[in-house]
């Protein structure tokens, strides 16, 4: 037979060729779409417990206590919606006021991977090495901001409006479980002693999101 003419495969081999271009076909696509952004409204895993205590001795001396929980309303890629409330606590020798947050928490996940140029040396990989060190695979940096309203427990006939911002990096240790570590800032309408004015308050949190 001469060396140009080649047979033609057989049925056997056709069938063979046939099944592995469907698995191709069907397995291939899902791979791929699952780096797609999908909007996801209540997703798995969407609540966090934050708390804050701090022991105060002298000048002056008190107590205070932040509990937050929140709840991921939405997510859309990197970006999410969180509802949160705060309960913030402040004891001392002659007084005791106590405020309720309810807000709305937009915040975008990793926000380094923003900088990931130039591509010989992106500037996000950079910073993640520098804040994170060996853990820089594992973290999910973030920023967020805040928006809502505060009703203290005495004396307040309104809501207040409260506002602020955060940022803050959550670490996956376990199926499901992730540690989170945030600075907030808010700045907020309260009443104190009968009088209305407003307060700014810095807080360093520490919590489980699930």
């Amino acid at each position: 037979m001469p060396a140009h003419i080649r047979r033609a495969p057989s049925a056997g081999l056709r069938l063979h060729l046939f099944l592995w271009v469907i698995a191709l076909t069907l397995f291939d696509p899902l791979s791929a779409s699952a780096q797609e952004a999908l909007l996801e409204i209540l997703p798995i895993r969407p609540f966090n417990f934050d708390v804050a205590l701090r022991q105060q001795t002298f000048a002056p001396n008190d107590r205070e206590v932040t509990l937050q929980a929140g709840i991921t309303a939405l997510r859309y890629g990197d970006g999410e919606i969180r509802a949160g409330y705060q309960y913030f606590s402040v004891h001392t020798d002659d007084f005791k006021t106590d405020q309720h947050a309810l807000f709305l928490n937009p915040r975008w996940n990793n926000v380094l991977d923003l900088f990931n140029f130039p591509a010989s040396m992106p500037i996000g990989r950079m910073l993640k090495h520098l804040f994170f060190g060996p853990l820089e695979d594992r973290a999910v940096p973030y920023v967020g901001a805040l928006l809502g309203t505060v009703i203290s427990g005495q004396g307040r006939t309104s809501p207040g409006l409260l506002y602020g911002g955060q940022t803050g990096v959550r670490f996956p240790v376990a199926r499901g479980i992730s540690l989170d570590l945030s600075l907030q800032f808010t700045q907020y309408d309260v009443n104190f002693r009968g009088e209305s004015g407003q307060s700014q308050q810095w807080l360093f949190l520490t919590g489980f999101r699930y």
